[in-house]
């Protein structure tokens, strides 16, 4: 997707499971290391982006020192960028390390006549997803409070059924007052997320729903079970336009993982 002068652009990056010692891997494969080489990528690509959007799963087994590599990596890229927390994160850690004017934690970033908010969909101790009543009247206000502000929602689990049985134990349980808050704010325009590994593209009604790919090992999409595959890592590029009319994209690296794993105990 060519550059469109005038319109937002945002950089979507997803479930990095960055883990506490450089070097270490997860299935075989140094995440720190592919995380590095997405964002190499999408920077090279010559694209200047407004946001980068990380939506969950930043560390596989969170503590200061991955979240601290994490904040240094992104804050070369002199870019905005709001974190959010999947199954794997530690929120509260999160909160503390990634609270920079670059990079940070914020629920409600305004872009031009757009607002891109963040949900917490995390279950502590748990893998799925579930909005707290606490996140949905966030989001009712912050749609009530700005209806000439078109909206990108994003959470870490998925909202919508991908047909993957094993995966969708996990989406969101509540995803029926999600979409009930949405259907009554036509601003918004898409709702995107991480944790399924996958590159995804949905619709309800409307309402554009996107799934991102992982910025290290991807899940073969429509598994009965947990399975990896060796799809190269990527990310998500949203485009928002100034009269409510977004576009999507998604971008793998070059080359397959080198080393990975596919006994996924390790997991």
């Amino acid at each position: 997707m060519a550059y469109t002068p005038g319109c937002l652009s945002i950089l979507q990056i997803s479930d990095s499971h960055i883990l506490p010692e450089p070097g270490e891997t997860l299935l075989g494969i140094d995440t720190a290391y592919y995380f590095q080489a997405v964002l190499e990528q999408a920077f090279a690509s010559g694209q200047q982006f407004d946001l980068i959007l990380f939506t969950g799963d930043l560390a596989q087994h969170p503590s200061p020192s991955n979240y601290q590599r994490i904040l240094n990596t992104l804050e070369a890229y002199q870019t905005p960028c709001v974190c959010l927390p999947g199954n794997h994160d530690d929120y509260e850690l999160m909160q503390q390390i990634l609270n920079t004017e670059l990079v940070n934690c914020r629920k409600q970033v305004f872009l031009g006549n757009w607002q891109i908010i963040s949900l917490n969909s995390q279950i502590p101790g748990a893998p799925g997803g579930r909005l707290s009543d606490q996140e949905l009247a966030f989001l009712e206000r912050c749609l009530g409070s700005q209806p000439d502000h078109y909206a990108l929602l994003a959470m870490h689990h998925h909202c919508q059924s991908i047909n993957s049985p094993w995966m969708d134990t996990m989406m969101i349980e509540n995803a029926q007052a999600l979409f009930a808050i949405i259907n009554k704010h036509p601003q918004v325009k898409a709702v995107t997320f991480g944790h399924i590994h996958q590159a995804i593209t949905l619709e309800a009604g409307p309402v554009r729903v996107w799934g991102a790919p992982s910025t290290c090992f991807q899940f073969q999409p429509e598994s009965k079970q947990l399975t990896v595959v060796n799809t190269p890592p990527g990310y998500r590029v949203i485009r928002l336009f100034a009269d409510g009319k977004l576009k999507s994209e998604t971008h793998h690296l070059p080359k397959p993982l080198t080393g990975l794993q596919t006994d996924t105990q390790g997991y």
